[in-house]
């Protein structure tokens, strides 16, 4: 029923402008619209809607992510940015913070302004 329809994501944000800043400025995503409901972005043909709330609850886990082609070039140009990339208790992370999983993909996480976990994977 949805497997050829176009997949939008969402994360929350109760404050947009700091949203705006990190999405828009640091992660280098086009904004689309903004309107008193949520800031829209375009994550490389998928729509990110950045929906205004009163409150965050962030997940304890990951709530959206990217693949990229190369996780240390990306993981470095996050550091650059004064992205900081997270380490976990337990997880061997390189100095990067990259962990590298059973099945040989590449991981590294990092908050927004909100606290909601992102991440980049390299398969």
């Amino acid at each position: 029923m949805l497997g050829s329809q176009k997949l939008m994501a969402f994360v929350a944000t109760r404050d947009p402008s700091r949203a705006k800043e990190f999405y828009r400025d640091t992660l280098g995503l086009p904004l689309v619209s903004e309107d008193e409901f949520a800031l829209v972005f375009d994550a490389a043909g998928t729509m990110l809607r950045v929906t205004r709330v009163q409150e965050v609850a962030a997940a304890k886990y990951t709530v959206l992510g990217w693949q990229v082609r190369d996780i240390v070039w990306t993981a470095t140009q996050l550091q650059r940015a004064l992205v900081a990339l997270e380490r976990y208790p337990g997880m061997q992370q390189d100095e990067f913070g990259i962990w590298s999983s059973p099945s040989g993909a590449r991981v590294a996480w990092f908050k927004d302004p909100d606290g909601n976990t992102l991440s980049i994977t390299q398969f």
